[in-house]
């Protein structure tokens, strides 16, 4: 009988001792192989079209918004995404599920589990936090999150599109766009369109330049 092919798996960059904690775990199952590891969050949507692994491990301390990782789903839906996170609340959890993840652990969950959950996710298979002590953990307040559809509106803001363009997109009343857009800038923190593309182009500089549309 034919032995079934190990799980191939990309690593995003991790904190050092994540990395290598990692790279131990599954260097103990030989059922898994990391094809490439280190990477860089803006070098994951080249390097997972390139290399088709069946899962890719992402940092979410390394999103910058829920955007990205629906993003590298869209462009790589054969992959599956496993999301590691410091303390992720059930509602960060479930947005990670909504928009292509089919994991989200705690980077405080045993190592075990972790190996397990690529296995799980390798096969379609979701996995959220389990542990007594994750779910105490998750009851802290978070963060706003975004719903689906400020999300939707949240790319075509990125890409300088009008709000009249946004809701010809997304089939929507131009008031519906506006509320949606009010509530992506309060949630994240911005006071407008030209904050809140300011932001992006700094935190993503290989990004090309995006002039605010009007509203």
């Amino acid at each position: 009988m034919n032995a079934r092919p190990p799980i191939t798996v990309v690593i995003a960059r991790f904190e050092d001792l994540v990395a290598h904690g990692l790279r131990a775990l599954i260097a103990e199952d030989p059922n898994i192989e990391v094809v490439v590891g280190d990477v860089p969050h803006e070098r994951l949507p080249v390097v997972v079209g390139q290399k088709d692994p069946l899962v890719a491990i992402l940092n979410f301390g390394s999103l910058r918004s829920p955007v990205d990782l629906r993003e590298l789903h869209l462009s790589c839906p054969q992959t599956r995404f496993v999301v590691l996170a410091n303390r992720p609340t059930p509602d960060e959890c479930n947005q990670m599920l909504t928009f292509g993840a089919t994991a989200c652990l705690s980077k405080e969950t045993q190592g075990r589990d972790i190996v397990n959950a690529i296995h799980l996710a390798s096969r379609g298979m979701h996995v959220l936090p389990r542990t007594a002590r994750e779910l105490d953990l998750a009851r802290a307040p978070g963060p706003d999150l975004l719903t689906p559809r400020e999300a939707d509106v949240l790319e075509l803001l990125l890409q300088g599109r009008s709000n009249s363009e946004i809701a010809m997109n997304l089939h929507v009343g131009v008031e519906t766009v506006r509320t949606h857009a009010r509530h992506v800038y309060q949630k994240l923190g911005v006071s407008d369109r030209r904050e809140l593309v300011r932001r992006h182009r700094t935190a993503s500089p290989q990004a090309p330049p995006m002039a605010p549309a009007p509203a």
